[in-house]
């Protein structure tokens, strides 16, 4: 699809049959990616492999000690993920405007901060709470490119800020999904005390791919975040960045210099 550079992710996370990481950390390298972001349990062979191999490291993490801990491990940059991310938050419910500036005060390397960016407003906010970018998902998801199908994309946008649910919370392994009848489902044998495996069939990734392919957003569980509230269109992708750069440099100069007495 492109000639440009591009990165990939590789994200650790506890399975009943574990992916083959090690054969996905190969196949990264032999085919030249340049950068990739870790997330999840233990990253520190897969980063060793990778700066062996000369590919840029971005670690996600959702916690300071885990930040930190990636930095001593060597990564190249951290990206912090809030509570209002989608995906999976972890377990300490710390919001991104706390734990960005948290972050920033103790991380060196360049840091992101990810969770609940999708406009102008969220990027000048990043960056005042000292993040030097910001990682988007959900947003991304809601774009023209995006190799999801259409239906799922409109579901998105008709949602709101409400329209999550957390699964897995009671397994320590929180995921912030679409809210639909498959996730309510889920939450609902979960919370009367099932294991894991009462709810497996519901939540495996095989289902959910297949909602997002087909454009049955009742089909399986599928990952978005509280940013939904603030998405009302399908863009093209770089119609949305020239929109997030321009809104952003709109507000710095004519809303926060005017705010600066003289």
């Amino acid at each position: 699809m492109t000639d440009k550079p591009f990165g990939v992710n590789l994200t650790i996370l506890p399975a009943i049959n574990p992916p083959p990481y090690a054969e996905y950390r190969a196949a990264i390298i032999e085919s030249g990616i340049k950068a990739v972001e870790t997330a999840g349990y233990k990253p520190q062979e897969h980063v060793d492999a990778f700066k062996v191999a000369g590919v840029k490291v971005i670690h996600k993490c959702t916690a300071v000690r885990h930040a930190l801990s990636a930095e001593r491990m060597g990564v190249d940059a951290i990206s912090i993920d809030g509570f209002e991310c989608a995906g999976h938050p972890g377990e300490d419910d710390i919001p991104g405007l706390i734990l960005i500036p948290t972050a920033a005060d103790k991380v060196t390397v360049p840091m992101l901060a990810s969770g609940g960016f999708g406009d102008g407003r969220g990027l000048v906010a990043a960056l005042a709470l000292g993040a030097d970018g910001i990682n988007m998902g959900t947003r991304f998801c809601a774009t023209r490119e995006a190799p999801i199908h259409d239906n799922i994309k409109q579901a998105i946008v008709a949602n709101d800020e409400r329209a999550t649910e957390l699964l897995f919370r009671s397994y320590r392994n929180t995921a912030c999904v679409a809210k639909n009848s498959i996730a309510m489902e889920a939450v609902r044998i979960e919370r009367s005390g099932e294991p894991f495996e009462a709810i497996a069939h519901l939540v495996k990734g095989a289902r959910g791919r297949e909602g997002l392919l087909s454009g049955d957003p009742e089909r399986g569980i599928w990952t978005a975040g509280m940013i939904q509230g603030l998405i009302h269109d399908i863009p093209s992708v770089a119609e949305l960045i020239d929109r997030i750069v321009g809104d952003a440099e709109a507000l710095i100069r004519q809303r926060l210099n005017g705010l600066i007495a003289v």
